[in-house]
């Protein structure tokens, strides 16, 4: 598990995330054509849970629905 030090909403905070999740959440930053900043301020906007929560949650649900439309 690696930290990451991101600016969200005008303050500083840091994630303690895998680095197989940051990994994947930078794709689809690139797929989306966003940039990380401003997918994580998306995610930090939409979930209740603690960021690195969040973003878990957020690339299984992203994997997961990309599943369900190829299928």
């Amino acid at each position: 598990m690696k930290k990451h030090s991101v600016e969200l909403s005008g303050h500083k905070t840091s994630i303690a995330i895998e680095d197989e999740f940051w990994s994947e959440l930078k794709k689809i930053a690139q797929e989306k054509q966003l940039s990380l900043r401003q997918l994580l301020i998306q995610i930090d906007n939409s979930h209740t849970h603690n960021l690195a929560s969040s973003i878990r949650l957020f690339v299984l649900e992203y994997y997961i629905k990309q599943n369900k439309q190829t299928q």
